[in-house]
């Protein structure tokens, strides 16, 4: 994710990258070859303490990010960060509370807020094509980031990936979550689920379902995926899927019938950091950037869903010698969904 914000960064043209820090000898040396420009250090301490650095990107796993914020609270720094903001929904709250008060600015990385497609529907939305919003369905299904593969810091796969849903549910909804009812599996026998379904209302009547899970076609002959969003309303609807490369939005108004298809646009990591050189230029956050408390409140109400489908037990599915397998075709694959760098994988 580092290499992805650095690029956003470069790409903009609103950016100075005055530091890179990692811990790694290798990707040091890499940051070097992409940003001549830059300093390139294994001393954070360094970043922070630099008067004209005004904002700093967070870009490790969710442990790393509590100390981190707080130096930035304590040498008067804006941050973007990658979610989850901590390791768990204590040190997230405790985190936001401080930084709240700091007078400072931050955002997240909960990507789909800054898409185009998620945009345009809540403009269809708002502008009362669909009438009263009353159900949201959100899906999404991938064969990518099997078990075990470097993210335990930020949890299963549905706190990992699924907040993105959690949150975004919530952006529509306009409304906190009020009740729901999970359901997982632990597939391959894993010790935690990599499969979810959750449903429920919030707090305005909103219905909602979410599906998220890595679990689609690992060892199929050729990977597919299953992504999608569906808006219904009191009078029309509005969805949206994608395939990693399209997007397409479909809005059935009551006076408008529209379909539009354009790039998916990735993380959207650009659009994030544009948004957030504007905001500091303005010196207040743009309205549809996601703050610390948006990401502690998506984290919580994943941990929120997870506890509630273990109270419902969690049925095994499969076995650790298919997941064994999962892993070493994950190893030799060049493309597909979700690689992680091979040095990161588990190895045989």
């Amino acid at each position: 994710m580092g290499g992805m914000h650095l690029q956003a960064l470069q790409e903009s043209g609103l950016w100075d990258v005055a530091y890179i820090c990692d811990l790694s000898e290798t990707c040091r040396a890499e940051a070097a070859v992409l940003a001549p420009e830059a300093t390139v250090t294994a001393d954070e301490d360094i970043v922070f303490a630099d008067p004209e650095v005004e904002v700093v990107s967070l870009c490790a796993l969710a442990d790393s990010r509590p100390t981190q914020i707080e130096k930035a609270i304590r040498y008067g720094k804006h941050v973007i960060a990658e979610k989850p903001i901590g390791a768990n929904v204590k040190e997230e709250m405790e985190i936001v509370e401080k930084f709240e008060k700091s007078g400072l600015l931050s955002t997240v990385n909960l990507y789909l807020r800054n898409s185009w497609y998620h945009q345009a529907i809540k403009e269809f939305i708002e502008s009362g094509e669909i009438g009263d919003l009353a159900i949201l369905r959100i899906c999404h299904l991938t064969p990518g980031l099997a078990p075990g593969e470097g993210h335990e810091s930020e949890g299963p796969s549905f706190h990992d990936c699924g907040m993105h849903y959690v949150d975004i549910a919530r952006w529509y909804a306009g409304a906190d979550y009020k009740t729901w009812n999970a359901q997982a599996v632990r597939m391959w026998s894993y010790k935690d689920p990599w499969f979810l379904q959750a449903h429920g209302t919030f707090e305005n009547g909103v219905m909602f379902d979410i599906t998220q899970g890595h679990v689609y076609g690992q060892l199929s002959a050729k990977q597919t995926h299953n992504s999608y969003i569906d808006v219904i309303g009191t009078k029309g609807i509005a969805r949206m899927s994608h395939d990693f490369k399209t997007a397409v939005v479909e809005l059935h108004g009551v006076t408008r019938t529209e379909r539009i298809a354009k790039p998916y646009g990735g993380k959207n990591i650009g659009r994030m950091v544009t948004r957030f050189a504007e905001s500091i230029r303005n010196g207040s956050l743009h309205k549809d950037l996601p703050t610390f408390r948006d990401a502690a409140r998506a984290s919580e109400w994943s941990w929120l869903f997870l506890e509630n489908a273990e109270k419902n037990g969690e049925p095994c599915i499969g076995t650790l010698d298919e997941l064994e397998a999962i892993h070493k075709r994950r190893r030799e694959m060049t493309n597909g969904y979700g690689l992680l760098n091979k040095s990161k994988l588990p190895q045989a």
